[in-house]
């Protein structure tokens, strides 16, 4: 069983080799194994009789890195079976070399790893920068936005193309603006460094680049950064602290109720509004409260907005194991599984009632729906739409026959109780079509309105049998226009 020996060639020309490394491969008999032969110090040594075999094929034959990194490292592996090898890479064999990391991986051979210098260095040099003020050194072969921190340096190495310049670009694009400066510095600390700064929008257009070429984005300013998280979490914080502002600062989750019930209104009248500027508006308003309440709960030492993302996460990881854990379900069998995981965490959460879940600050008529819905889990529920309707003249006949005003608020009540009963049995989301029905009263009013300011008229000097056509000549209007 042979080894694999490793050596990194550095990130320029035959300069940057140690003289042991030098004089070990120029005395090598055998081909000397190499990642890619684009490189300069490749060349040089070809020039004084070095032979190399290398991968650059399996690059072709592959459409994914994974793919790549695998196939050769197990190519390595079979060669080294009989006898030793020398595999050389580019820049210093730790960073950022995905198959020395595959092949220290590996259990079946032994594996040497022999220094070169890193184009670090000489890249910090170049671009006159600090790591130690905080440095994201990322692979652009594979990364997520999501793992990006513009706040920091941030060096993307392996760039190793045009296309992969442009998939750099196009994730940046996402945080950054376009005309923001990116530096592209390609063979750092050789006689072939090149460095040029360029717009983000330009960055795959104008720069040539190859498989020594990295990308530099310097750190952004909050005010670029406002649509990311940590910015607003920064803000709330600020507004909350020592110097913030003094209503921010003496709010409550008491005091905030009101205001967190108003927003979610007006993110439902957005949506009906069929308005997706104004949603946004609408929504940012429910996560400003969401922050608030949170900030005001990291501030007592209570909860902190982490715990509020947590919690949501692993609920919804939780219940939807079909997705998560693979689970082969249908949508019936999803639907029951999901009443069965809150059910059990309704357990969990030690409720001494079946009804304990309904929100009791929640509207009325929601209140109503949610509490048959909970009943009707247990059996106790009319058993068709007749018997509901039944009830109903009952509850309407009492309403009418009630002597007191307090009876007939009783009674009233129970009538409409009915209703939200009925509406749960011909699956009409009640709310929502009492707020179509309040909407369409408001148009058909300002259509009075309007009439009446046109025959410079008063409403409320108005007859009944006017105000009646009108609202009459409203509802045809609607009905022209659908």
């Amino acid at each position: 069983m042979g080894k694999i020996r490793i050596i990194g060639l550095g990130a320029g020309d035959l300069s940057q080799l140690s003289v042991g490394t030098y004089r070990k491969l120029v005395s090598e008999e055998n081909s000397v194994f190499t990642r890619t032969l684009d490189h300069p110090a490749v060349r040089d040594l070809q020039a004084e009789g070095v032979r190399f075999i290398s991968f650059d094929d399996v690059y072709e034959r592959f459409d994914s890195f994974e793919n790549v990194y695998g196939t050769i490292t197990e190519e390595l592996i079979e060669k080294a079976r009989d006898r030793d090898i020398y595999y050389t890479v580019p820049g210093h064999p730790m960073v950022a070399e995905k198959t020395v990391q595959l092949l220290l991986e590996n259990g079946e051979l032994e594996v040497e790893v022999e220094g070169g210098q890193s184009f670090l260095d000489d890249t910090f040099r170049t671009l006159k920068i600090d790591p130690v003020e905080g440095l994201q050194f990322i692979d652009a072969t594979g990364f997520e936005r999501g793992g990006l921190t513009y706040r920091q340096h941030t060096l993307f190495c392996q760039v190793y193309d045009a296309m992969i310049a442009s998939e750099v670009k196009l994730v940046l694009l996402e945080d950054l603006p376009a005309d923001y400066p990116v530096t592209i510095v390609t063979a750092a600390g050789s006689d072939r460094e090149r460095v040029e700064t360029v717009e983000l929008a330009d960055l795959d257009r104008t720069v040539e680049v190859d498989n020594l070429t990295s990308i530099y984005v310097p750190p952004a300013s909050g005010e670029i950064l406002s649509h990311q998280f940590q910015e607003l979490r920064a803000v709330i914080r600020r507004l909350r602290g020592p110097g913030g502002c003094p209503w921010d600062r003496k709010q409550t989750h008491a005091s905030l109720k009101k205001y967190l019930i108003e927003e979610a209104y007006e993110v439902i009248e957005a949506i009906d509004e069929e308005d997706d500027e104004h949603l946004a508006d609408e929504l940012g308003d429910v996560l400003l409260q969401v922050m608030l309440h949170s900030q005001i709960g990291e501030d007592e030492g209570y909860f902190t907005v982490d715990d509020v993302i947590r919690a949501v996460t692993d609920k919804m990881v939780r219940r939807h194991p079909h997705v998560f854990d693979e689970a082969d379900m249908n949508e019936e069998e999803i639907s029951r599984n999901w009443e069965a995981i809150k059910q059990e965490e309704s357990q969990n959460a030690r409720r001494d009632s079946l009804l304990d879940g309904v929100m009791t600050h929640a509207p009325a008529l929601l209140q109503a729906i949610d509490l048959q819905k909970k009943a009707s889990k247990v059996g106790f529920d009319w058993d068709d739409k007749s018997m509901v309707l039944d009830k109903m003249k009952e509850e309407w006949e009492e309403y009418t026959s009630a002597d007191s005003q307090r009876e007939r608020e009783k009674e009233l009540g129970d009538f409409l109780f009915t209703i939200a009963n009925l509406a749960r049995h011909d699956r009409i989301d009640a709310e929502l079509a009492l707020q179509e029905t309040n909407r369409k009263f408001r148009r058909r009013f300002a259509f009075l309105e309007k009439e009446a300011e046109l025959g410079n008229e008063k409403l409320k000097e108005m007859s009944l049998e006017q105000l009646e056509d009108w609202w009459q000549k409203a509802k045809e209007k609607e009905r022209t226009t659908e």
